[in-house]
């Protein structure tokens, strides 16, 4: 049975991957000025400089995805006989992935012949797009849904996540670290390396003196924690200063050399919680590299 794999603009795959691999994303929402904004596609929105306003003190906001939202968007679906196989931004950091469940629930009282998974990625930016693209690799070769949903819910574990922002108020003030945790990065310019742990939850991983450091840092995460580099996508994603991330790129590929590195500009909405300056590195280690 045919299936159609869904996710969410926190996924940050850009319009080349999502075309090429026929994903459909629903749109996350962030408000700017009174403005709403969606962003089902990675073109045409200036990057430098929304994360430029963010550092002067732009207010934003964000909203997650409701269920009448996924409703608008699998029902069609359902109706021309296909089922859906949905990944989502992590339940530790959002409530979107309970409005899908939600949503999916009801759509599969109304189409009991039609199945509708959903999987919590436990990740964020390309911790959740390059699970997303898995997928849609396993559909290529033939995997039903459920072999598929089975492979990313096991892939998830093994995806590790890890990165550093410039400040850590960002994070506190739309609630996902605590006041204790945000103070770290207002002594002696420590900057703490953040992770998504095995609840999709951010943690400290470590702490670096300096910006330097932390980049260092991220690269040896990688050295240490990597599984089978020559065969994995590995993902940076950055907000406003990509020459961070080429050199990023540079030190990690100098450790061991990725299949493929795919550098992109961290989407707005979820980028708006980590700030400007964020930097975050995404690999597929162990299946228990999340709590490493």
């Amino acid at each position: 049975m045919a299936f159609t794999i869904f996710t969410d603009s926190g996924a940050n795959i850009t319009d080349k991957v999502r075309d090429h691999y026929d994903i459909r994303i629903i749109s996350l929402t962030l408000v700017m000025d009174g403005e709403e904004f969606q962003f089902t596609s990675s073109e045409g929105f200036d990057y430098e400089d929304y994360y430029g306003k963010l550092k002067d003190g732009l207010k934003v906001s964000t909203s997650q995805i409701n269920p009448n939202q996924f409703m608008e968007a699998f029902e069609p679906v359902l109706e021309k006989g296909d089922d859906i196989l949905y990944i989502g931004l992590s339940g530790g950091i959002t409530g979107t992935i309970n409005s899908a469940k939600i949503a999916a629930s009801d759509l599969m009282e109304d189409f009991p012949d039609r199945r509708i998974v959903v999987v919590d990625s436990l990740g964020a930016s390309l911790g959740e797009g390059i699970l997303v693209v898995e997928a849609a690799e396993c559909r290529e070769s033939g995997m039903t849904l459920e072999e598929t949903a089975d492979k990313i819910e096991f892939q998830k574990y093994c995806m590790y996540q890890v990165f550093v922002v410039d400040d850590l108020k960002h994070l506190k003030r739309t609630g996902r670290i605590s006041g204790a945790l945000a103070s770290l990065g207002t002594m002696m310019d420590i900057k703490p390396i953040l992770k998504g742990n095995t609840e999709g939850k951010i943690v400290v991983e470590c702490k670096a003196r300096g910006r330097k450091q932390a980049i260092r840092a991220l690269a040896e995460k990688y050295r240490d924690l990597v599984a089978d580099a020559e065969e994995q996508t590995v993902g940076i994603s950055y907000g406003g200063k990509r020459e961070d991330a080429v050199h990023l790129a540079n030190l990690i590929s100098k450790i061991a050399q990725p299949k493929k590195i795919w550098l992109v500009a961290h989407e707005p909405t979820t980028g708006s919680h980590v700030g400007p300056g964020m930097l975050g590195l995404y690999f597929r280690g162990t299946d228990d590299v999340r709590a490493f």
